[in-house]
């Protein structure tokens, strides 16, 4: 099969469109035929090998196990384990394949049956692609953090991208009034999926900023402690998502903070079931930027590496 494959770390460069070997589902295991991917600023980290921590896991010097990126998948079952119960052969499914060694950059996927979930009829494949990481980022970062905020104020800061266009969507449904932060090309974006206000960072100092809010969910992590400090209301929270947080969370222990997490998870079936939920009655919808098929992967990562992409950049394997 083709697939995309780094046997080293670096930039977009690393990335080769290879032949490898299809891989055959035992126990509990579905092969996939994908057909939509979408690239995170995950898959960048991991092919990157950056922040070097990560190499614990991924590999020191070079990656011994991710060596095909990508999280989400969607696309169809054509080959089943033994032991598989959830799925039959010609089942449209979706999910989050990352604690299963990633692997969504190829025409196939063999994944255990616990990382997916089936396919809302209402979505095609490339929107629900664009799902699960982001919104379950999103999903995680607002309710765990901010469960007894709902009615009062929330900031999204980064509000048109992968993670922000769905908290904008989430904190909209759960009757937050919603301030989003992005630049001047997508405040009609960000208004038209909810937002209640709309900052242009480009235009404004969101520090400078005197509005006081109970939640913030930082998708860009560029904000400062001082910064978390002067926005959040007393007795608020803040979700940060991505590495870009780490320096914080390392400032808030050393001076007793504790209102400021880092948003950590591990993708479950029943979390996917919820957002799927909101998916069908159409509560939340993804949000796509671009679309690349699987031999431009190397273009697309490219792209989701400057910062600018409008909610998801999806790969696909079927014209």
């Amino acid at each position: 099969m083709k697939a995309i494959t780094n046997y080293s770390y670096g930039g977009p460069e690393v990335l080769t469109y290879s032949d490898i070997e299809t891989p055959i589902p035992v126990g509990r295991e579905v092969l996939i035929d994908i057909h939509a991917t979408a690239i995170n600023p995950l898959d960048w980290h991991v092919m990157r090998g950056t922040p070097y921590f990560m190499r614990l896991m991924t590999g020191i010097l070079r990656p011994k196990k991710f060596n095909v990126l990508g999280a989400d998948i969607s696309g169809k079952v054509i080959e089943i384990g033994s032991e598989v119960t959830q799925f039959e052969v010609g089942d449209e499914v979706f999910g989050d394949i990352f604690n299963f060694g990633l692997g969504g950059l190829a025409e196939y996927a063999c994944v255990s049956e616990e990382a997916l979930v089936h396919k809302p009829a209402n979505l095609s494949f490339e929107a629900a692609a664009a799902v699960p990481v982001a919104a379950l980022t999103a999903w995680h970062g607002l309710r765990k953090f901010g469960t007894e905020k709902w009615g009062k104020k929330v900031l999204i800061n980064g509000a048109s991208g992968g993670v922000g266009t769905f908290a904008v969507q989430i904190a909209n449904s759960c009757r937050a009034h919603v301030t989003g932060v992005c630049s001047t090309r997508n405040v009609e974006l960000v208004r038209s999926i909810g937002a209640d206000h709309v900052i242009d960072y480009t235009q404004n100092d969101l520090a400078e900023n005197e509005e006081e809010y109970d939640l913030i969910l930082d998708a860009v992590g560029n904000l400062s402690l001082r910064d978390y400090k002067n926005l959040l209301a007393p007795g608020g929270h803040c979700a940060v998502v991505g590495f870009g947080g780490m320096e914080h969370l390392i400032k808030v222990g050393l001076f007793g903070g504790r209102r400021i997490k880092m948003v950590d998870f591990k993708a479950n079936q029943e979390d996917l079931l919820k957002i799927k939920e909101l998916l069908e009655t159409g509560i939340i919808s993804s949000v796509i930027d671009r679309t690349y098929p699987l031999a431009e992967a190397r273009e697309a990562m490219i792209y989701l590496e400057t910062s600018r992409a409008r909610g998801k950049v999806i790969i696909t394997n079927k014209k």
